[in-house]
């Protein structure tokens, strides 16, 4: 069955050895704050001072790092898809477990705990990406090509009669359908109570289930 790591791993304190180590721990802790605030605010109501309140250096040291808070939000959406791909390599590498839960099922898993990842790919990506250097954009989209090229050697791995175009066309299916994902699995109370007046039926489906569903169907036949 599929290995879901930790949420939260305990990260050993060291102090820097250089300015290099400096920066990569004060952009994590940045990226931390961020992402604390945005399990219960909105991203247009996080400011950069929202962020500076809960890290160890002052608010205006953050711009050392980043410099609008959509480059923070994008080394988070960064981050995110790093540890996407870590979860794919593990499919990778413990086949036997996967076979043994399902495909569709473990490659569902890999993303249930990506509730930042969809979030953000659904509701800010455009203004993310309008608002942060070239720079920062390129790491972002090499990491998010590394996403799509780890699904695609698991697709290889585990379903070798696929073809390179039947691959192809499951990347460009799957990938734009992660963008709706949060909105079709996360409502609030707001949008519920209208759903309700309107009459419009409400199925609640977790992230597995949903991801579970259109993994399957792209893949029947091949199984």
């Amino acid at each position: 069955m599929f290995r879901a790591y930790a949420a939260g791993l305990e990260r050993e304190c060291v102090m820097p050895k250089g300015s290099e180590e400096l920066t990569n721990l004060r952009k994590e802790e940045i990226i931390n704050a961020c992402a604390l605030l945005y399990e219960t605010m909105r991203f247009k109501d996080i400011t950069l001072r929202d962020i500076g309140e809960k890290i160890s250096v002052t608010r205006t040291s953050i711009y050392n790092y980043f410099q609008t808070k959509e480059e923070i939000f994008l080394a988070l959406l960064q981050r995110e898809h790093e540890e996407w791909i870590r979860d794919l390599e593990w499919m990778l590498e413990n086949r036997e477990a996967v076979l043994q839960e399902g495909f569709a099922g473990a490659l569902a898993h890999t993303l249930e705990r990506r509730g930042s990842m969809l979030k953000l790919m659904s509701m800010n990506l455009y203004d993310v990406e309008g608002n942060s250097r070239m720079e920062n954009l390129v790491a972002f989209k090499k990491v998010y090509a590394a996403a799509m090229e780890t699904v695609t050697r698991c697709l290889k791995a585990f379903f070798p009669a696929m073809t390179d175009r039947e691959i192809q066309e499951f990347i460009y299916a799957f990938f734009p359908f992660l963008l709706g994902v949060y909105p079709y699995t996360t409502a609030t109370e707001k949008q519920k109570e209208a759903m309700d007046r309107a009459g419009v039926p409400y199925d609640r489906y977790s992230v597995y289930e949903i991801v579970r569903l259109l993994v399957a169907k792209l893949l029947q036949g091949f199984a």
